[in-house]
């Protein structure tokens, strides 16, 4: 089930977390990470943000 979506305004920080589903570890590839960094640059290209920083875990990311 999800959740109703938050009001995020501009000029703010804010700290996302992302985790697989089930806790399954997905992101031990390169490949599987590799998309994941392209999918983000792609976001950030079509929503216009600034990311200060991306820790890339086994299973989840910050």
């Amino acid at each position: 089930m999800s959740r109703k979506p938050r009001k995020l305004e501009a000029g703010y920080c804010y700290h996302i977390t992302i985790r697989c589903n089930n806790r399954e570890f997905r992101l031990t590839k390169l490949e599987c990470r590799q998309v994941l960094i392209y999918a983000i640059k792609k976001a950030i290209d079509k929503y216009n943000f600034r990311m200060y920083g991306l820790c890339l875990m086994s299973n989840h990311i910050h």
